[in-house]
């Protein structure tokens, strides 16, 4: 299949192109970059040196392929969606444009009104694991945001089961890459984005998608705090939940084996001793694994669970192959096998 990326100099651009020469189903044809037109892509990813000859192109000389990955800022996509369809049957946008269903929100969390709302419930939302069949007959495709992704695949079985009360307060931890930060073009090195540290004790904005998706059974309500810590790759996500019923831990082990125990990118984490016996998100860096533990306090009915991911995988590129496999029917894990590196 032939595909194009949009927006292939930053560094969920650069993911895109490295999982994705990786795939025995995938040609690349373009990967587009305004300032870059010209040049290498390994001026940029030096790590794909004598993977790929390609070099980018403007976004006014895309031709028409087999499926689009869009990886530009939120804001840029929608007012150009006519033109994207207009070059490949299947877009995964991995930007927030089409990722929330009302319209009303867009002004309260992104700022600006939406210019196409009668798209945003044909996109269909990009976590597999809650969304496997939607995504299996879509042609478009709204990735998810990466705090979300983490938060959410961390609490959607006890809010499916209908076994929490309906309020979460998440801190979310994230590395650099995750945070909005970009090296300049002259020194596109990722540990020095990390001079600046980015926080959001409050209004993140992936704080809709989590109330969206977890809204089973009606209404949650979302409190979600981020800090950016040192780390380049990688989120974990601590969310307190409060149990309607006196679940015992062995009840609730239950409840996420029959979420998960099928999915091939999802682990549970359940060691009682040593130092891996929560999720850690540093040996999570370059897979699409999501692990997933948690801590029942026992002096009340709150229940602790983390979950951990490499922010530009699971969090953004990698899922995004994922949902491209499934819609093009792939075998679900092909070019995301990586298992990760230890130590």
């Amino acid at each position: 299949m032939k595909v194009s990326i949009v927006g292939g100099s930053g560094y969920v651009g650069g993911e895109l192109l490295r999982l994705l020469l990786a795939h025995p189903e995938v040609e690349i044809r373009q990967v587009t970059s305004e300032s870059r037109a010209g040049k290498p892509v390994t001026s940029v990813h030096p790590n794909l040196r004598r993977r790929t000859d390609l070099k980018f192109c403007r976004l006014a000389d895309l031709e028409p392929c087999d499926a689009l990955f869009i990886a530009l800022p939120h804001g840029e996509v929608a007012p150009r969606i006519e033109t994207f369809f207009a070059l490949a049957p299947r877009v995964i946008d991995l930007s927030a444009d089409f990722r929330l269903r009302d319209a009303a929100a867009y002004p309260v969390w992104y700022g600006y009104t939406h210019p196409h709302p009668e798209l945003l419930g044909r996109f269909a939302y990009g976590i597999p694991e809650l969304h496997r069949a939607e995504i299996k007959e879509a042609s478009w495709v709204a990735g998810a945001g990466c705090l979300a992704t983490a938060t959410i695949l961390a609490l959607a079985p006890l809010f499916k089961e209908d076994l929490v009360e309906p309020r979460v307060i998440v801190e979310g931890k994230f590395g650099s890459s995750a945070g909005g930060s970009h090296p300049s073009p002259a020194s596109h090195h990722p540990e020095r984005s990390q001079v600046v540290r980015s926080y959001a004790p409050t209004g993140h904005r992936h704080t809709a998608e989590i109330a969206q998706e977890l809204a089973f059974h009606g209404p949650v309500e979302v409190h979600l705090s981020a800090t950016s810590v040192e780390l380049v790759r990688g989120i974990l996500t601590t969310c307190h939940v409060f149990l309607k019923e006196d679940l015992s831990t062995k009840d609730i082990w239950q409840v996420y084996r029959r979420a998960y125990g099928g999915e091939p990118f999802i682990r549970l984490v359940s060691e009682r001793h040593g130092v891996y016996k929560y999720p850690e998100p540093k040996i999570l860096a370059g897979t699409n694994y999501c692990d997933i533990g948690f801590e029942r306090d026992p002096h009340s009915r709150r229940l602790v669970v983390m979950a951990a991911i490499d922010n530009l995988v699971k969090g953004a590129a990698g899922q995004a192959v994922q949902c491209f496999n499934i819609l093009a029917g792939y075998p679900e894990t092909c070019a995301l096998d990586f298992p990760g590196l230890h130590p």
